[in-house]
């Protein structure tokens, strides 16, 4: 579960609007491939055993990072920050991949465009940021939206939807230490801790629910992997070329792909609450982004 959301690099907005629309495009696609794969692996590996191997299948593409990772200085303190992010994540890619045996892609992409505003609350609370009523009135329809997304007392809710609220809040711990990580740290040896410790984190769990996985199952886990790194590293692409302001509405796309291949593949109908609430997630954290920038020469 390691999509939607900005990689362990400061944005480096230039005026190239064009091409950081264009790459976030692509991050869209890249990362709806990632929910494509881990939905053809459906309910046939445990959901803790795929995340494993998923990241452990992953391993290969770290051996760029080698030589950042030998030049970092980690003390105590970020040691045990990098450990609690790792944590973090590997509990959120158990619960992302349960939730996406469970629900429809749509439901799963449009719930996971939450982590900003999660991010945000965590920020308030940890770091004594300000929630100013403009940013109360972003984080509330975000909210409304989540509620027009799974809809209490109209529907029977799937314990799939509960399980990504949980997976959103615990993907937003990980982003946010990310975050505070990427001030002390290169972005490589950010990352590449991150991909070490989910995997061996998870290893355990798996051991204890370990099925035999056939080769096909085994690609599809491949595809992910491969898809979700290319996928973070367009979209460190997209925000060097562009700000937030411009790449961020462009995150909708992926709700609208995530549909259509829910149709087009796997037969799921098309339910426009879950598009009507997507789009006020999106439409909020938008604007929190906007007006962020717009404070920031301030």
């Amino acid at each position: 579960m390691d999509t939607h959301a900005p990689p362990d690099i400061p944005a480096e907005p230039t005026a190239r609007p064009g091409w950081g629309m264009f790459w976030m495009f692509v991050t869209g696609l890249c990362f709806v491939t990632v929910t494509a794969s881990v939905k053809m692996v459906g309910e046939d590996v445990p959901s803790t055993q795929a995340g494993f191997l998923r990241y452990a299948l992953g391993l290969v593409f770290l051996l760029p990072m080698l030589a950042s990772v030998r030049r970092a200085r980690i003390d105590r303190r970020t040691g045990g920050m990098l450990f609690i992010r790792g944590a973090c994540h590997a509990v959120a890619v158990s619960m992302w991949f349960f939730a996406m045996t469970r629900i429809p892609i749509a439901d799963v992409t449009a719930l996971n465009y939450l982590n900003p505003v999660y991010v945000i609350l965590l920020a308030v609370v940890f770091l004594g940021e300000r929630l100013g009523p403009w940013r109360i009135a972003a984080v509330c329809v975000a909210f409304l939206g989540t509620l027009v997304i799974i809809r209490p007392g109209f529907r029977e809710i799937d314990a799939g939807h509960i399980v990504m609220l949980f997976a959103a809040v615990a993907m937003a711990g990980s982003y946010f230490l990310a975050k505070l990580l990427s001030q002390k740290l290169a972005p490589e040896v950010v990352v590449f801790y991150l991909s070490i410790l989910v995997p061996v984190l998870l290893a355990p769990i798996a051991w204890m629910v370990w099925v035999p996985i056939g080769w096909v199952d085994l690609g599809w886990l491949f595809v992910c992997a491969l898809f979700a790194t290319l996928g973070h590293y367009t979209m460190t692409l997209a925000f060097r070329a562009a700000p937030l302001t411009v790449t961020q509405p462009v995150t909708f796309l992926q709700l609208v792909w995530a549909t259509l291949l829910g149709v087009v593949v796997f037969a799921e109908p098309v339910d426009a609450f879950v598009v009507i609430g997507g789009a006020m997630i999106i439409a909020s954290v938008t604007f929190i982004t906007w007006r962020e920038a717009m404070r920031a020469p301030r």
